[in-house]
């Protein structure tokens, strides 16, 4: 007479116990969640890190010229620059409006030096007074370079490889709004041949995933 009474808490138990089981074993086939693509780029980006290369470390060498907008003149200091340049003058671009950046490189270009721009190729769709069709069209190499968000370095390097290498860099964009109306800087660094060549070499690897303007 004992069995039956506990007949009915043991097949409780039994079907708690089977109950658990057979919800562990579903879950255990469920795909996993997905992972929102915020953090699936943290992720990358943490992982990439850890293969990141140390920033060089270089010596102060050459001469330094600081310009400071809307007050200096920096865009004359970049065309005196393109003007004095006897090789090569490759350009990293981000917007480009200035006409008279624009002169001085085709200018260049006529003169037999080595002018090569790559530019971001958003931009040029999204401003009407782009000039890099116009200096495309007047026969400097012009690049486009669409791997990135934005290619968003505003760099000149000229003369690369000697004495008299010029290496142009800042946060002001070739534009007429970088010179009048926004809070620019240039940094325009002469005799470093060390630092200009980093800044070619990054050029380099820009160019090599770039594509010719069109």
């Amino acid at each position: 007479m004992i069995l039956p009474a506990l007949a009915t808490p043991v097949s409780r138990c039994l079907a708690g116990c089977l109950a658990v089981l057979f919800t562990a074993s579903a879950a255990a086939f469920q795909p996993a969640p997905a992972i929102p693509a915020y953090q699936r780029h943290h992720s990358k980006n943490h992982e990439n890190a850890q293969e990141r290369k140390v920033p060089a470390t270089l010596p102060a060498t050459g001469t330094v010229q600081a310009a400071f907008t809307p007050g200096d003149d920096a865009a004359k200091l970049i065309t005196d620059a393109i003007d004095a340049a006897q090789r090569q003058v490759l350009v990293q671009a981000f917007s480009f409006t200035h006409r008279k950046i624009a002169d001085a490189l085709i200018a260049a270009s006529r003169r037999g030096v080595d002018v090569k721009v790559i530019s971001d190729k958003d931009q040029i769709r999204r401003i009407p007074t782009s000039v890099i069709s116009m200096i495309a069209m007047e026969g400097v190499s012009v690049f486009t370079d669409s791997d990135h968000d934005s290619a968003h370095n505003k760099v000149m390097v000229i003369d690369a490889g000697g004495p008299d290498a010029t290496l142009i860099t800042g946060s002001f964009n070739f534009t007429h709004a970088a010179q009048y109306k926004n809070a620019e800087n240039v940094l325009l660094i002469k005799g470093n041949e060390a630092l200009t060549d980093l800044y070619r070499k990054n050029w380099q690897r820009h160019y090599e995933h770039s594509r010719p303007y069109q």
